[in-house]
């Protein structure tokens, strides 16, 4: 009899154990947010990226009436900072904002990340796909994609482009470009688009294929020349901007995306909160407006389609490496 009585016993405490918990975190998963976000941003201030999570940021901020602080962590092509949200508490309370590279094509380039991806990260929604655009220094006297390819090719290995950082889609554009075009330049990573500008601007690097964002206005103003969009279509956000296929390389194309990701394990009340609220923000008439006219196409998709998204792409990128022969150790 005092078995089974401590055996009721047992079982009623760990109900009640049950009990609490589940109560708990449903009522955490009710307040939430009940403390400031974290977004954070892989990558350093002025690029695309960067731009896009303080956009989005600050609106989201005021519909979830908390403040979303953006966390610039740049390195290591952004693993650094993606390793950070990956490794966080998964209770919604640090994103990131997902850029292609970290998430789906530095699995392939480098030797082994410190986080699994597809494990480690639960998506909540990718936000849009952008536009690259390969701008060059005005100094480089060639007016279209033909001519910089007669250039490199006479003068191998003294042209450079930057990238945003290794393993960034800018990076692999230049890499599958080198390839196609059967020209030798070497890559230069910088730790966001933001200082790579500067460095094109100021002439120690020739080019760059940046995101739509942070290149478009630079060329608009001058301080950049824009030969060609790395899409298949020309942008609408730059429709007098050739695509590099027809400029001069046929057959390029290399897209790239922006989403927002966070630890997994999140409960999923939670991540449909953020879903909703940030699909709400992207399709916000002056958001959408700023977005497209920067060469952004709004997607605000459910987190199982980004997901799936994810899923898709790393193989793909996995071949542009192994065709290009890129590789970071």
């Amino acid at each position: 009899m005092k078995l089974h009585t401590f055996r009721c016993a047992t079982a009623l405490a760990a109900c009640a154990l049950f009990t609490t918990i589940a109560t708990a975190a449903a009522t955490a998963t009710e307040d939430y947010p009940s403390r400031p976000i974290r977004l954070i941003v892989p990558f350093a201030p002025g690029g695309g990226a960067d731009v896009l999570a303080r956009i989005v940021g600050q609106k989201l901020g005021e519909n979830l009436k908390q403040p979303v602080l953006i966390e610039n962590r740049s390195g290591a092509g952004g693993n650094l900072g993606t390793d950070l949200v990956a490794k966080a508490e998964p209770d919604g309370y640090t994103l990131v904002l997902g850029v292609v590279g970290p998430i789906s094509i530095n699995v392939s380039l480098f030797d082994s990340l410190p986080y699994d991806p597809v494990k480690d990260l639960a998506p909540i929604t990718q936000a849009v796909m952008v536009t690259n655009l390969l701008v060059i220094n005005p100094g480089l006297k060639v007016d279209s994609v033909a001519e910089l390819i007669e250039l490199a090719k006479s003068k191998p290995g003294t042209l450079s482009f930057a990238s945003g950082g290794t393993g960034t889609a800018g990076h692999l554009a230049g890499e599958l470009f080198k390839t196609m075009a059967g020209v030798d330049i070497t890559h230069v990573p910088y730790r966001g688009s933001g200082p790579a500008i500067n460095d094109l601007i100021g002439g120690q690097v020739q080019l760059f294929f940046d995101n739509m964002p942070s290149a478009l206005p630079q060329a608009r103003s001058g301080r950049l020349k824009a030969l060609g969009v790395t899409t298949a279509r020309r942008s609408s956000a730059a429709p007098d901007i050739p695509t590099i296929a027809e400029s001069g390389l046929p057959g390029f194309e290399a897209n790239n995306w922006y989403g927002f990701l966070t630890a997994a394990g999140t409960p999923k009340p939670i991540i449909d909160k953020l879903n909703r609220e940030i699909v709400r923000v992207l399709n916000m008439p002056d958001v959408k407006e700023r977005l497209v006219a920067m060469g952004a196409e709004v997607i605000g998709n459910t987190p199982e389609e980004f997901a799936l998204v994810i899923r898709e792409e790393i193989p793909k990128w996995r071949q542009v490496v192994q065709d290009s022969g890129a590789k970071v150790n």
